[in-house]
């Protein structure tokens, strides 16, 4: 009698000293715990689970866990329930490891854990899956994106109202970007915080609008210029209509720097050089405010960039602005059009051309890998040339850095993620190499002009012709997303994306939000715009002509 007393009370005091748990708190571990049960579990990795069913039926008895003791049962309970795993053999990897993004010192540290339950996990990483994963897969050398999130059911019910599947997308959307995103340690905010941040947005949003942006935001939160979530909705609530004109932000000012279609521009009266101050009666660093954590980007060029339809759009067909021009502000109402209606014209553009002084001009955006021999023949006797990469070049770097290039050069490495031990990355096997040993390779100058518009294969094109003897990049930082771009759906309705493998200079240098840093910076001014000049070309012709 006395001893069943003891236990009772020892029980009622374990009880009473327990720490109460959050919501936030236990959703936040069940998502880490069924990510890493996902990739890592031998008898969950190789999908013979309804792994989404097994999230559904756990959250009921998270939910019911009111102490740490009774959170860390319902997980055990739910490991054992999983099956045996037997003790794998330890081998020692040949592979050469890059560690910045591996953590998993929460299995041993999250105060929700008992000890039992943190020896658990640790086994199954000891003890991990060592064949193919069911849930992802790797494969380089297939001619598409090598990184691929497989057998995922999409619902074609979904409803934003079901609290199942809102927790279900962002424990899918969570773990994917802590597996299997290279440039994770670079983020501006830690990715364990913002789970924490973001779960009340999921699993108790205010409508079905906050659920939405929460989707895009998450995704923004990768500071990757590769990485958004889309969304129909995104149009409901920032407007389908578009302005007719290109813009720079400079100085916090909307600098009107091109024509979507001449005559659009005319019926509202807006010209090349105009300065947009105000949007209906915000100053465009006030939208700025309010709307970038929208806006993708991997570094601040990047986000103003991308910024234009979170400051312009909007549902009606036309708005208030307030502009500077001639040295005058005034107020004005302008139009804007559904996409279709902007009926945008896309000037005619040479391929190459031989400015004076012999320099030669080539626009990558419009060179074709069969204009190649062409581009050389006529351009091979010049002083030097300016290839602009202010755009995405086609597939052309290859056959351009032979003829530049007196012999083969290293110029990139690539990290790959291990998909046998999740969260972990290795460096792909070989350096890339470009050029060749070639005694007849140009002799004259080789200028590359760039900014934020250049991003991924642009600033891949630019790595490789740094390899080129005595190239100069003349311009800004570039959009700092490097490595192929990996597209996918993570639930109907909401696509998104990522920067899927990492890119590096030969000495492992990042490009990843960096960029392609210039030798020469420079940067278009207001004025310039205003005059009608291209001030970065300017610079790379002088250059060319002086050599400084």
């Amino acid at each position: 009698m006395k001893k069943t007393l003891l236990i009772a009370l020892l029980f009622l005091f374990q009880f009473s000293f327990s720490k109460p748990i959050t919501e936030t708190q236990k959703l936040a571990a069940t998502c880490k715990v069924w990510g890493f049960l996902k990739y890592y579990h031998p008898n969950v990795a190789d999908g013979s689970k309804n792994w989404d069913e097994q999230l559904f039926q756990i959250l009921p008895k998270v939910e019911e866990a009111k102490t740490s003791e009774a959170f860390s049962l319902v997980i055990e309970n739910w490991i054992l329930s999983l099956g045996e795993i037997k003790k794998a053999e330890v081998v020692k990897s040949k592979k050469e490891y890059f560690d910045k993004n591996f953590d998993l010192s929460w299995l041993n540290k999250n105060e929700l854990f008992s000890k039992s339950l943190s020896k658990k996990l640790k086994f199954i990483e000891e003890n991990r899956i060592k064949g193919k994963q069911y849930y992802v897969n790797f494969e380089l050398h297939t001619g598409d994106v090598p990184l691929k999130f497989n057998n995922e059911v999409k619902y074609a019910d979904f409803k934003w109202t079901d609290k199942n599947l809102r927790i279900l997308t962002l424990c899918r959307y969570w773990n994917y970007i802590e597996y299997f995103f290279p440039y994770k340690y670079q983020m501006d905010e830690n990715w364990d915080k913002v789970l924490d941040e973001m779960l009340p947005r999921f699993y108790a949003p205010e409508s079905e609008k906050d659920f939405n942006l929460a989707m895009r935001e998450i995704s923004v939160k990768l500071n990757d210029t590769h990485a958004a979530t889309s969304m129909a909705q995104l149009f409901d609530y920032f407007g389908d209509k578009f302005i007719p004109v290109d813009v720079n932000i400079i100085d916090e000012k909307a600098i009107v720097v091109a024509l979507k279609n001449d005559s659009l521009a005319k019926v509202s009266d807006i010209k090349i050089g105009d300065v947009i101050t105000k949007v209906e009666g915000k100053t465009i660093a006030e939208i700025l405010k309010e709307n970038r954590k929208y806006v993708e980007g991997s570094n601040e060029p990047s986000v103003l960039k991308n910024a234009y339809w979170a400051i312009f759009n909007g549902k009606t067909p036309s708005f208030e602005i307030e502009f500077i021009r001639d040295g005058k502000t005034a107020v004005k109402s302008i139009n804007r059009y559904v996409y279709e209606d902007l009926k945008i014209q896309f000037p005619n553009k040479e391929k190459w051309k031989i400015l004076e002084g012999n320099i030669g001009y080539v626009d990558f955006d419009e060179l074709d890998p069969a204009d190649v021999p062409s581009l050389i023949s006529a351009l091979n006797n010049t002083n030097a040339i300016i290839f602009d990469n202010r755009n995405r070049p086609h597939e052309v770097m290859y056959p351009i850095v032979d003829w530049l290039n007196p012999e083969e050069k290293e110029f990139a490495r690539f990290l790959d993620p291990d998909v046998n031990y999740p969260g972990r990355y290795c460096w792909r096997e070989g350096i890339q190499k470009c050029g060749k040993s070639n005694p007849d390779h140009y002799k004259g100058k080789v200028i590359v002009i760039t900014n934020e518009k250049a991003v991924s294969h642009a600033e891949f094109t630019v790595m490789s012709l740094q390899t080129v003897p005595n190239c100069v990049v003349i311009g800004s930082q570039t959009g700092g997303a490097d490595g192929a771009n990996y597209r996918f759906q993570i639930i109907k309705g909401f696509g998104s994306s990522f920067t899927c493998y990492g890119v590096f200079y030969p000495n492992k240098k990042e490009t990843q939000r960096i960029g392609i840093v210039p030798n020469i910076e420079v940067k278009p001014t207001i004025l310039g715009i205003q005059q009608g000049r291209d001030e970065v070309l300017e610079r790379a012709v002088l250059f060319a002509k002086k050599g400084k």
